[in-house]
């Protein structure tokens, strides 16, 4: 399926531990999943391997979250919204239903 979303467009988490907190995709993995900056933070559990050089322990970073469980951000409305498309001069926009104002 593909999204009408894009790296650093403001969302939403709608569901889980980090939901209604807002952040910017940084990228997408695979089609359908994303990382979002400063959301959903993991523990990964490293072992240390001398060959190179590297500590083991216990590392915090951000896992991906599935595209159903977001939304984009309209800043100036304050609420989720959604994306449609249209053609201007030949030019494919994204613009917010909800006002019509174009995404950047």
């Amino acid at each position: 399926m593909k999204s009408k979303l894009r790296c650093n467009d403001e969302v939403m988490i709608l569901v889980g531990k980090d939901k209604g907190k807002k952040g910017i995709i940084k990228y997408f993995i695979k089609k359908n999943f994303v990382v979002v900056k400063g959301i959903n933070f993991i523990k990964k559990h490293s072992k240390p391997n001398p060959a190179i050089s590297h500590k083991g322990g216990i590392i915090t970073k951000e896992a991906a979250i599935h595209i159903s469980n977001i939304a984009i951000f309209n800043s100036k409305t304050n609420k989720i919204d959604k994306i449609k498309i249209k053609y201007l001069k030949g030019i494919k926009k994204r613009f917010f239903k909800s006002n019509n104002e174009i995404l950047k």
